[in-house]
């Protein structure tokens, strides 16, 4: 994502969490994190993703590079839908390996090489299994290649850890 574009994120998550009631923000005390779907706004949490998520002030923040759908050996399957669930489970390996879990997740960024709807069932169905009701934010980037040829689908993540 170009600097521009992550500036324009953060600008706009940051006016959606100003639009909430005080009710709706975290505790500062509080190492949960706050998911946050204004009334006003399209339900996203159907397809499998917040509108916002609200960090505590107290965590600090991990960032998982981006989890492919190669399994321990490296291989990649030419199945969409193989390599999806492979790329989460490697997710849920990296978090592990530094200590979290899928609720502490407050956002992820997946990358889908050629894009179409057809593939919305496979992302929202495997990211609804390994985040249950605690979606985190959530943007998808249709992209032409990704930087191994045969790979489909790539997820990254931020992490608040306690």
């Amino acid at each position: 994502m170009s600097r521009l574009g992550k500036h324009v994120l953060i600008r706009g998550l940051i006016i959606m969490v100003m639009g909430v009631s005080t009710a709706a923000t975290a505790n500062e005390n509080d190492l949960r994190l706050t998911v946050v779907n204004p009334q006003k706004l399209y339900d996203p949490s159907p397809n499998g993703y917040s509108t916002a998520v609200i960090t505590p002030r107290e965590g600090r923040v991990a960032y998982i590079s981006g989890q492919g759908g190669q399994d321990s050996t490296g291989a990649l399957s030419p199945d969409f839908a193989v390599q999806v669930e492979q790329a989460y489970a490697n997710l849920r390996s990296a978090l592990e390996g530094i200590g979290a879990k899928p609720n502490q997740v407050a956002k992820l960024t997946v990358f889908v090489v050629d894009h179409d709807m057809s593939k919305l069932e496979v992302l929202t169905s495997n990211v609804k299994e390994m985040f249950g009701e605690a979606l985190p934010a959530q943007t998808l980037v249709p992209v032409p290649k990704l930087a191994i040829d045969s790979m489909l689908f790539e997820v990254e993540a931020v992490v608040v850890l306690d």
